[in-house]
């Protein structure tokens, strides 16, 4: 089973490498572009053909390893 892991920090919480996205942008000549958020992406396979037990694998990932629960968010997608 394919999932998909989006991973960002939660608001409030300082980023640093957003804001150096956003001053290279401006430097490129993208002007207006305001409050970039820098996240994460993974895309997985598990070996489970249940979803909700897929999700529940999933999420235990997420708390142990892949996410920071105190300073990020995540939201997981299961594609069957």
């Amino acid at each position: 089973m394919k999932a998909k892991v989006h991973i960002r920090l939660k608001q409030g919480v300082l980023d640093p490498q957003g804001k150096a996205i956003e001053g290279a942008l401006s430097g490129l000549g993208f002007d207006g572009v305001d409050n970039v958020r820098q996240g994460k992406f993974i895309e997985l396979e598990i070996n489970e053909s249940d979803p909700a037990k897929a999700r529940t694998q999933i999420e235990a990932m997420c708390q142990k390893l892949l996410a920071n629960p105190v300073m990020e968010n995540y939201d997981i997608e299961v594609l069957g």
